[in-house]
């Protein structure tokens, strides 16, 4: 760094429940409901219960905004680095009125999933513009994206996809199940989101071929079919149909762990597979991957100047 001047960095998640008390208004507040049916509240506090009794993803964003923030400043004391969650605490609203409290009038932020598009994580965007209006539209904050294709997020994946085969004696005998977030049909027309995912696995399998499938999960409560899949439950029957000894599910869309991944995948799916008979092994999301806190760092000092909202 060329500068004393301290700048001001943002990572944005989607929140979770950090306790069981607190799965009914975090759920309130992703469906945007008042009241729903105490039969739903219990199902999703169950699920909770099995993975601790709460997200850990306020503690692993915080953990990745420290590790991060240690790189930064490793030639000076010149980065704060602040965490703000859509849907909890801390909300993004109020970690920008902090950062402008610090007197901060400029950011860079990173959304933190791979695959940035209208439908997936816009709304991100709309929370960072409702958040600036009664702060006159300070701190600016510049979003980085598009690293889904960065060749060190590919070879975190790839680093990881090769340790998860040691459980196999060939790697012809695994399927890799690259896993993402399903979103609704209806709302992708024009939408970038799936060109991405096929980016980002079209990149992997290049730099490490492998029997490979798309998959998505955590479909909302609305019809299936009208979701994109095919469903990550099925990719795992076509491995038990194609004569595969297991699968590896890769968390492709999730840099970090929380209920979609301790739950959906480590809990439902490894049953699922292992009904059928399958070894299931699952490669651990990135979190505080040295190299992925590297690539935000690289990203920071290579092009985050604090300008206008970018996507």
């Amino acid at each position: 760094m060329t500068t004393t001047e301290k700048k001001a960095i943002i990572l944005l998640a989607f929140g979770g429940a950090d306790s069981l008390d607190n799965v009914e208004p975090f759920i309130k507040n992703i469906l945007k409901r008042k009241e729903l049916g105490q039969d739903f509240i219990d199902k999703i506090r169950e699920r909770y219960r099995v993975i601790g009794g709460k997200s850990p993803l306020l503690d692993i964003t915080l953990s990745q905004a420290k590790a991060l923030e240690t790189v930064l400043n490793s030639e000076g004391d010149c980065y704060k680095v602040y965490v703000g969650m859509r849907y909890w605490h801390p909300y993004i609203k109020d970690t920008i009125s902090q950062m402008k409290a610090d007197g901060f009038d400029r950011a860079t932020g990173f959304i933190m999933s791979p695959f940035t598009s209208f439908m997936a994580t816009g709304g991100y965007l709309t929370d960072i513009e409702e958040a600036l209006k009664p702060l006159g539209g300070t701190p600016r904050i510049q979003l980085l994206s598009n690293w889904h294709i960065h060749e060190d997020f590919i070879s975190c994946v790839v680093d990881n996809i090769k340790a998860a085969l040691a459980s196999f004696q060939k790697k012809e005998d695994a399927l890799v199940i690259f896993s993402n977030h399903s979103l609704p049909l209806a709302a992708l027309e024009g939408d970038a989101y799936e060109m991405k995912v096929i980016q980002s696995v079209d990149e992997i399998i290049k730099a490490f071929p492998i029997d490979y499938k798309i998959g998505y999960q955590s479909q909302g409560a609305a019809n299936p079919l009208n979701w994109l899949g095919p469903k990550t439950e099925n990719v795992i029957d076509s491995a038990k149909a194609a004569g595969k000894k297991g699968v590896i599910v890769v968390p492709l869309g999730f840099v970090a762990d929380h209920i979609e991944t301790l739950y959906d995948i480590d809990v439902i799916f490894k049953g699922y597979a292992e009904s059928k008979g399958l070894i299931f092994e699952r490669t651990p999301s990135l979190n505080t991957n040295a190299k992925f806190i590297g690539m935000l760092a690289g990203l920071i000092n290579k092009f985050g100047g604090g300008g206008q909202p970018a996507y």
